[in-house]
């Protein structure tokens, strides 16, 4: 029988019968602030940060928020199943744990913590290629639980083509490959602090054990770690990537691809036509274009275009699952949830993400009662209005 993601409510009000309130808040929205008050301003900066003003970032807020739910009454509600099935995996709810670097600089137990956390509730966790733990660790972690790889697609091609044999040999089963980032975005919270992890050698655990990427090194990374650093640099992304350059993911990857990053209908096609699976409608959670159209008010627009060809997903603004709802009736499949999970890792480590998952759970699978549905499947456009904004 599928799982009611809403009892966890009652489990929270039983353990209240004994004195015992959740050691965080179950109004995701309020964890930034928590954070900002606990955490040093280097590492929340990095995380909550975004590019120029913040503007992005606030149109994607805006975005969700501008459009409301329309509920349904008298519709049998009892039995509720939130599972999908995404790029032809069988998942509890349409959610996984969207790709976030360096996540020991929020949490010693870093990734490791955040995929168990995500492993423990049957949500996939996508794993950042800027991980701060190697992805042969954080595969560990998870036993036989799903994981997908995310992508920084490097300069050099054989650092890229070991990445994708060690993510396939460590169990990752779906590519995400993040195009959004051929450079780092002008971001004045880690400017004004001069406070970039990498050139610290964090965040770069999949490079340095990598043997493609240590053998363009002179010396071993214990030797020279500037050295080291300063070739990470070098390689990290390359700008000079276009559509034909594809091919050479497919060639070396036998699963799913998505490219992540995608706010064009356009670009959404040449997806489709470069035969890959899916498509991650982002705008990166406002990181990495100022002024950049809000990831929400693209989806639509994507998801007509491709929607029959491709699975869509989402991310950029995520907070609640009303938010999820929202996202589910403009077109996705599923959602990737960023910021709130590191914040939760950062306050209270694995039982933090977990705290995040379950209450994002909880609320989706409410919200979806609530307006008249037992499975995302039958939430549509029609469930939503939008209101000027």
């Amino acid at each position: 029988m599928a799982r009611h993601w809403a009892d966890f409510q009652y489990e929270i009000y039983l353990n209240g019968m004994a004195g015992a309130v959740p050691r965080l808040p179950t109004d995701l929205s309020r964890l930034e602030e928590l954070t900002e008050q606990r955490l040093g301003p280097g590492p929340v900066g990095y995380v909550a940060g975004s590019a120029g003003d913040g503007s992005t970032a606030r149109a994607n807020r805006a975005a969700l928020e501008r459009r409301r739910i329309v509920p349904r009454m008298l519709r049998d509600v009892r039995e509720r199943d939130l599972s999908v099935e995404v790029l032809g995996r069988s998942l509890p709810a349409p959610v996984a744990l969207a790709p976030v670097g360096v996540l020991s600089i929020m949490h010693p137990g870093a990734e490791p913590a955040a995929a168990r956390a995500a492993a423990a509730q049957g949500v996939p966790f996508v794993l950042s290629s800027a991980s701060s733990t190697p992805m042969e660790e954080v595969a560990a972690a998870m036993g036989d639980a799903e994981r997908w790889f995310q992508l920084y697609w490097s300069k050099d091609r054989e650092v890229a083509r070991s990445f994708l044999s060690r993510a396939r040999a460590a169990g990752f089963s779906v590519l995400v490959v993040t195009l959004d980032t051929p450079l780092l975005a002008w971001r004045p919270r880690d400017l004004d602090r001069a406070y970039l992890p990498f050139l610290h050698g964090v965040g770069t655990a999949n490079y340095f054990t990598d043997p493609a990427f240590r053998a363009g090194l002179a010396k071993p990374v214990q030797e020279d770690p500037n050295a080291a650093v300063m070739h990470f640099v070098n390689l990290f992304a390359d700008p000079g990537k276009t559509w034909p350059d594809l091919a050479f993911l497919r060639e070396h990857w036998d699963g799913p691809i998505v490219l992540k990053g995608v706010l064009h209908p356009d670009d959404a096609r040449l997806a489709a036509d470069a035969g890959m699976d899916g498509v991650v409608v982002s705008n990166h959670g406002g990181r990495q274009v100022a002024g950049a159209v809000a990831a929400a008010d693209a989806l639509p627009r994507v998801a007509a275009a491709v929607g029959d060809r491709l699975t869509v997903l989402f991310d950029s603004g995520v907070r609640s699952g009303d938010d999820v709802f929202k996202a589910l009736a403009l077109g996705a499949r599923a959602v990737l949830l960023g910021r709130p999970y590191v914040y939760g890792l950062g306050l209270d480590g694995q039982p933090g993400v977990e705290h995040v998952i379950r209450c994002l759970l909880a609320e989706l699978d409410l919200t979806l009662a609530l307006s008249g549905h037992a499975t995302p499947a039958t939430v549509g456009p029609a469930d939503l209005e939008e209101t000027a904004g």
